[in-house]
């Protein structure tokens, strides 16, 4: 894919890749903060590189549509962007695979805190810290469950976008 231009083929497998994303989290949606979002944001970024922040908007549109829209909108237009950033860059760094599980883990783990900031604005400093600490033990499962599918569907994911991705 070129670096500054969106090509018919780069809209193709951004949008089956957004597609992709969004069934597997409504097929995990019963699981409470298991999902493979993060993990298919960090395999996607990969791939796609920059252009991967479309498809962050474009999920974060969708779920609006599905669920309607909430303080946690606000959160996703930050919180999949910053994953992505970091991954791009430390892609150009050359991180290997257990970088991306560890990254993967941590951001599950913080999640939580990532995603109090609106309410630092909305009720101060008390109702944010009150709202992360609430939340630890499901960031705790969160980190847990992303490690180990980042660990598990990291490599053949990758096989796969070779597969896929790859001119012929």
């Amino acid at each position: 894919m070129s670096k500054n231009v969106l090509s018919l083929k780069d809209v193709a497998y951004m949008g089956i890749s957004l597609a992709i994303l969004e069934a597997s989290k409504l097929a995990l949606d019963f699981l409470p903060n298991v999902e493979v979002v993060t993990l298919l944001f960090i395999v996607y970024t990969l791939f796609f590189g920059r252009k991967t922040l479309l498809i962050a908007f474009g999920f974060t549109a969708i779920e609006c549509f599905l669920k309607g829209v909430n303080v946690w909108s606000l959160m996703y237009l930050y919180i999949w962007p910053l994953l992505i950033i970091i991954v791009f860059h430390a892609n150009r760094k050359n991180a290997d695979y257990v970088f991306y599980c560890i990254l993967s883990g941590i951001f599950g783990l913080f999640f939580g805190m990532f995603c109090s900031i609106p309410y630092l604005f909305i009720g101060g400093w008390s109702m944010a810290v009150t709202w992360w600490i609430a939340g630890i033990p499901y960031d705790i499962i969160h980190c847990v469950s992303n490690f180990f599918l980042t660990l598990i569907l990291f490599k053949p994911l990758c096989k796969i976008m070779n597969i896929v991705t790859s001119e012929k």
